[in-house]
């Protein structure tokens, strides 16, 4: 076999490999939902949306990332003494495996809350404190990140 024909079959093995192997690793599925409204039917619609995400991307076997950023009155969705689903948001941190949920609480939103009300407030245990939600739903969707305002 000559060299040519050599490197034009290796050439075609290493080309066909490489998309066998992009096939399998397919794009990620990424949602960032935004609350940012003291409203239980709000807070619920993201929920809702979010499950049914999980349960599409779950049946189809396929995990998807979900970030839900609340700040401004949407805060009260995690903070433990208001939120009307403090016991949807634990179940469905504990059941959405494979995939990922992260509960992100805004830290301006917060500190202005604590200094209004008086006092130091916390978050639910399945929420991260982040510094700026409008800067962490910016970052998410600057990396690739869908985005959704129920």
């Amino acid at each position: 076999m000559s060299n040519w024909l050599r490197l034009t079959v290796f050439a075609a093995c290493l080309l066909s490999s490489f998309s066998v192997a992009r096939a399998e690793d397919p794009k990620p599925h990424r949602l960032v939902i935004q609350v940012d409204q003291d409203d239980p039917a709000v807070m619920n619609l993201a929920l809702n949306n979010a499950t049914n995400v999980i349960d599409f991307y779950r049946a189809k076997g396929e995990t998807v990332d979900l970030d839900i950023v609340t700040y401004g009155p949407g805060l009260h969705m995690l903070r433990p003494d208001t939120s009307p689903v403090k016991d949807r948001i634990r179940h469905m941190k504990e059941s959405v495996f494979p995939g990922t949920v992260q509960f992100s609480a805004c830290n301006n939103t917060k500190e202005n809350m604590e200094k209004k009300e008086g006092h130091a407030i916390s978050v639910v245990s399945e929420a991260v404190v982040v510094p700026s939600g409008v800067v962490r739903l910016m970052e998410l969707q600057e990396k690739g990140w869908s985005y959704l305002r129920p």
